[in-house]
């Protein structure tokens, strides 16, 4: 099962916020979550970023891929550091033909 944090929309009609979830990647964007980090409103100045520290830390030890968008506030969120690198590096090895 690939499990990733990311955002599921909340809120009424433009007004949202999003929840920070653990999901399995293969569910719907507002599907049944595995468990909820934390949330995000954008529409305050600046944006209120509430994450249980702990929590993520966890999920992030235990293999979860964060989404870019859910990286950068746990980011801003002072959870991960900015240079942190939670995948693998993709290679590009082209076979070279005889």
């Amino acid at each position: 099962m690939a499990v990733k944090m990311r955002l599921t929309r909340m809120g009424d009609k433009k007004s949202p916020f999003y929840r920070i979830v653990v999901i399995d990647s293969r569910k719907a964007r507002s599907g049944e979550y595995i468990d909820k980090i934390g949330y995000v409103d954008p529409l305050k100045t600046p944006a209120e970023i509430n994450i249980d520290a702990d929590k993520a830390k966890d999920w992030l030890s235990k293999g979860v891929q964060p989404t870019e968008t859910v990286k950068s506030y746990l980011v801003a969120a002072g959870v991960l550091e900015k240079s942190t690198k939670l995948s693998a590096p993709k290679t590009n090895d082209k076979k070279k033909k005889n």
